[in-house]
């Protein structure tokens, strides 16, 4: 809300928020230089020179402003609701999937917005608007069905997954929303073609393939993994594009570009700035966020669901491959946990050494004491501790290590206390 609030703001439109308390100094930090106002809720917020767009978290039963507009009559649009017709104005670019939205759709708007003036908002937060963009990009979140307003010219769909127990009730309930969105994207449609529930996935725009084999549409090939980034090249109807290098790491990560390339060139970009701006693209908040601390390196990283915790392991080794790869992470909701155990034990597994922050409940479920963290940490196969914030010194147990900080709920507290540690036995030494 608050990067569309930002973006708002910057192509000229007149903007105020409410929030709780607790969030309007640190947002006024954040959009100070912005200059609109953050008010606490309030009625008296509410009149009728202005258009309203609510948050999905707030609801008539606890939220003073939503009660106040339902009882008089105002009309008011959700996030999602009002983005779907924003974006009628531009030639719109979205991201969906279940795992890589947001750093996709990071790339995605570095490279345009670097090209030519572009509007967008990525998951992480941040946004950028331009009262004259012909180009809007945008992550569509399938999270309750919410990309349904959306109707963008071209769309990039990274991979489906079972997540989100608490709302999707199968594999085949998450397709059927995909499935669904895809039918509106207008001009093309950019799907992983390794992804068997994509391949099945049906559109009225043109479907291109992307990925490693020889049937896609757009394939990465000749490619050469190093500790600075991959390199790789794309190839399209028996033609090269083009030489591409990200400064990223995994496999995911060159999926992603290639995703992002595909979608380029079919929008008929030049492949020699696409390439250019992809070397200087730096990532998006919370998504393989690296510190040096005392000499040791901490990565921190939003991965909450199996598929993400390989792919975060994998990176690590790419550019760590002859040290210590420590895990520290925090199941996030009780619902996906018990739907997920073995998948999280065996991805989890995929570290030298496991540690295991308390589930993170969301304030949408309750805890029936049906699942606990020493139940993930007696199937994972590699040493796995159970640590709390207060003490995370048996992390220390490891020489030339690096630790990556895993999960969508407090495990930055987790992170910090052991920055602390870390901090604190240096100034001993």
């Amino acid at each position: 809300m608050s990067a569309l609030a930002l973006m708002l703001h910057q192509m000229g439109h007149k903007v105020q928020g409410s929030d709780v308390e607790k969030n309007i100094t640190s947002l006024n930090v954040v959009l100070s230089k912005q200059v609109f106002p953050i008010l606490p809720f309030d009625e008296k917020n509410i009149t009728e020179d202005v258009e309203l767009i609510a948050g999905n978290a707030f609801r008539e039963d606890n939220n003073v402003e939503v009660a106040y507009a339902i009882k008089n009559g105002y009309s008011f649009k959700r996030y999602h609701e009002f983005l779907g017709h924003f974006m009628d104005q531009f030639t719109s670019f979205g991201v969906a999937g279940a795992h890589g939205k947001t750093s996709t759709t990071g790339l995605l708007s570095h490279v345009m917005k670097n090209i030519t003036d572009t509007s967008y908002l990525i998951g992480d937060g941040t946004g950028r608007g331009s009262a004259n963009a012909q180009y809007f990009v945008f992550e569509s979140d399938e999270y309750e069905r919410h990309f349904m307003p959306y109707h963008p010219a071209y769309s990039i769909i990274t991979n489906i997954d079972f997540d989100h127990p608490d709302y999707f009730t199968s594999i085949d309930d998450v397709f059927s929303a995909f499935d669904d969105y895809a039918k509106q994207v207008q001009k093309g449609l950019f799907v992983y073609g390794e992804d068997p529930h994509l391949r099945k996935i049906t559109a009225n725009a043109p479907i291109y393939y992307y990925g490693f084999e020889e049937n896609d549409d757009f394939i990465a090939t000749d490619i050469v993994r190093t500790t600075t980034g991959s390199n790789f090249k794309v190839k399209h109807d028996g033609q090269i594009l083009g030489e591409f290098h990200v400064p990223a790491y995994g496999r995911h990560n060159i999926l992603n570009a290639t995703a992002v390339i595909g979608n380029l060139y079919v929008a008929g970009f030049d492949m020699d700035l696409v390439a250019e701006h992809l070397k200087t693209f730096s990532g998006v908040k919370r998504r393989f966020t690296e510190k040096i601390i005392s000499g040791t390196v901490v990565i921190d990283d939003f991965a909450h669901h199996p598929t993400e915790i390989i792919a975060t392991l994998d990176a690590a080794r790419q550019k760590y491959p002859s040290k210590e790869i420590v895990a520290i992470f925090q199941p996030h909701t009780f619902t996906r946990t018990i739907a997920l155990l073995d998948e999280f034990a065996e991805a989890l597994s995929e570290a030298d050494a496991v540690y295991l922050a308390q589930i993170y409940g969301s304030a949408r479920e309750v805890d029936h004491g049906d699942v606990k963290v020493e139940d993930l940490a007696a199937k994972i196969n590699k040493p796995a501790k159970v640590v709390t914030v207060e003490n995370v010194s048996p992390l220390l147990d490891h020489d030339n290590a690096v630790y990556v900080f895993m999960g969508a709920g407090d495990i930055q507290l987790y992170e910090r206390s052991f920055e602390e540690l870390l901090a604190s036995l240096q100034t001993h030494m």
